[in-house]
């Protein structure tokens, strides 16, 4: 019984949580919505390949994979253009921002100076996280 009310409790308010969604929907069509959920799922993945590469200390392979996979050389593979007239303004412009930082990243790396690496990672997660509170696909 006592388990029976946890998952009720649990249910409602997941389901109050879910009915005050306050972020943006942005409308895609449904392919260009998998892609772009796609490449968000790529972003992760290589923030956490360069965080391995960075605690092996292989400061240019973790820099290659920000700024191949992130950086502003990345957008072409993503296919930014064909997405952006989509997106509202803002969330364009928080998106080049986010990939601005992920290239300053990738050349901190090449430094490697941990200072300038931390702020810069910090920074390229700050931008991933103000465009998902912002905004919502599906």
């Amino acid at each position: 019984m006592r388990y029976l009310s946890i998952v009720f409790i649990f249910y409602f308010v997941s389901a109050a949580s879910w009915a005050q969604e306050k972020r943006e929907y942005v409308k895609l069509p449904e392919h260009m919505q998998s892609h772009m959920l796609g490449n968000m799922r790529d972003h992760l993945a290589a923030l956490a390949e360069a965080s391995q590469l960075m605690a092996n200390q292989k400061w240019d392979k973790a820099s290659d994979v920000i700024e191949r996979r992130i950086g502003m050389s990345s957008l072409e593979a993503h296919g930014a253009d064909h997405m952006a007239k989509f997106m509202p303004k803002p969330m364009r412009e928080m998106g080049t921002e986010m990939h601005r930082s992920a290239s300053r990243l990738a050349r901190s790396m090449q430094e490697e100076d941990p200072q300038l690496i931390f702020k810069n990672f910090s920074n390229v997660m700050t931008r991933c996280n103000a465009c998902h509170v912002q905004y919502r696909v599906k």
